[in-house]
């Protein structure tokens, strides 16, 4: 039978390297991948349709909420963002653990759907870290970068509901700090008895 895998909602305000982490993860474990969200927002120089995004008009998406395919989904900076539910559904039930790269408010939605979810929160360092990164990204004027900014204060104070917090300042140390919560997570009592209950069995025969 094969042991169902494990949700992860990872959270972070713009600019704190959330998906840098994400991406330098899952080529470092195996059995774990990031679920692709549907969003409105224009593609990015880089990114690629069903890889990164799966991207889509309002008409579509508004047609998929009606029909309730997401298990969550929000409106951000204008644009629409959502999680399919059959995509995450399909991915656990291969035994595969599951990233979501999310914002807080729909950590929250995942987590009354999914109640086995473990949340992981990213911090920057500091509030100036934070802004020489958005500087630095070059793609936002002044004006978005202080809306990202202010938005990114009310986002952090949510890192209290998360299960775990990472503050990113370092990003080899904090590569090690992510790949070491996955790794723990996977040798709970739970999952160890999923995965080898047979062996644990006749270690007390």
């Amino acid at each position: 039978m094969t042991v169902r895998g494990t949700l992860y909602t990872v959270s972070a305000p713009s600019g704190a390297g959330k998906t840098s982490l994400v991406n330098a993860l899952i080529e470092s474990i195996d059995d774990i991948s990031v679920s692709v969200s549907h969003t409105t927002r224009a593609c990015r120089p880089g990114e690629e349709n069903g890889v990164n995004y799966h991207f889509i008009d309002v008409e579509q998406f508004k047609a998929m909420v009606k029909a309730d395919e997401f298990v969550e989904h929000a409106e951000v900076f204008g644009n629409f963002y959502g999680t399919a539910k059959s995509t995450v559904d399909a991915l656990l039930a291969t035994g595969v653990d599951v990233i979501l790269e999310i914002d807080w408010q729909g950590a929250d939605q995942i987590s009354q759907v999914f109640p086995d979810t473990v949340g992981i929160f990213i911090l920057p360092p500091s509030i100036e870290a934070l802004r020489t990164r958005l500087t630095g990204r070059g793609q936002d004027n002044e004006e978005i970068i202080e809306h990202r900014m202010a938005q990114a204060i009310s986002e952090m104070s949510h890192y209290v509901e998360a299960d775990y917090v990472i503050i990113n300042e370092d990003f080899d140390r904090a590569l090690v700090e992510f790949r070491s919560i996955i790794q723990a997570q996977r040798l709970t009592l739970d999952n160890q008895q999923a995965r080898h209950g047979e062996q644990l069995q006749k270690l007390l025969s």
